[in-house]
């Protein structure tokens, strides 16, 4: 895992959250998320400060909130689901601005929005203080099964590749004064689809082969790894922890 590779998730930066270990931020965020995960829906307050907690991070990292934002877009098929809960769940009705909602629907719903976003929002923030490259020694470092570390890895380095190549083909064919418009070209995109398939396999090929040539014995070599001290596992430890205690705070 040599050479870097920039994400448009990732934001450069030199702040005490962009230093800390990848595996101690990956620790951090799946700590938090498990908390937010079993959090009760019916504890408003406990969602705000969690928040909060998400906010005070990403000021501490300086990433914008317009940044954020705009990376958020993925939770869009999320929001659908929840919006229509309380239309199609059963149960006790209640009226909200004229409006007949399911009670559970509602709580479902909030259920949902309040513990999805906040799980994209934590992503978004170790994706955009983490390079890609080092989360994949991260993971690497917490003992996930190498070999889909090095499926990531090859993933990570090679989907431009493959985007590209998908570019290349489209231009091709406007080219040629197609444009798929409705479901009767849906024939020439699959051929297409095909095409690349076959086109990634084989480059795949090429790659192993070039991989062994170079020596390959089934384990990519780490060329940079940052083990974590102590002061930094305690620091990446703060939100985890201080979500504990607004957890427990509640149910005591």
């Amino acid at each position: 895992m040599a050479a870097g590779h920039t994400h448009r998730l990732y934001r450069p930066g030199d702040t005490a959250v962009h230093r800390l270990p990848p595996q101690c931020k990956l620790t951090s965020m799946i700590a938090f998320i498990v908390i937010v995960v079993a959090t009760d829906p019916r504890r408003f307050p406990a969602f705000g400060l969690y928040a909060l907690l998400l906010a005070t991070v990403a000021a501490a990292a300086r990433i914008p909130p317009a940044f954020l934002a705009r990376r958020m877009v993925v939770e869009v098929p999320f929001v659908i689901f929840a919006v229509a809960l309380p239309f199609l769940s059963q149960g006790e009705r209640l009226t909200v601005l004229g409006l007949q909602l399911s009670a559970d629907g509602l709580l479902a719903a909030w259920n949902i929005l309040a513990k999805a976003t906040l799980g994209v929002i934590a992503s978004i923030l170790l994706a955009a203080t983490t390079e890609p490259r080092a989360l994949l020694l991260g993971v690497q470092r917490m003992r996930l099964p190498a070999l889909l570390t090095q499926i990531a890895t090859f993933m990570l380095r090679y989907v431009d590749v493959i985007v590209d190549e998908m570019r290349r083909m489209r231009i091709a064919r406007e080219s040629r004064a197609f444009v798929a418009k409705d479901i009767r070209h849906l024939p020439v995109v699959a051929r297409s689809a095909g095409a690349l398939f076959i086109r990634s396999y084989e480059r795949g090929e090429r790659v192993h082969l070039a991989m062994l040539s170079r020596g390959y014995t089934g384990t990519m070599p780490i060329i940079h790894d940052v083990p974590g001290s102590a002061a930094q596992w305690a620091l990446a430890a703060t939100l985890p922890m201080t979500a504990i205690a607004v957890l427990l705070g509640g149910l005591l």
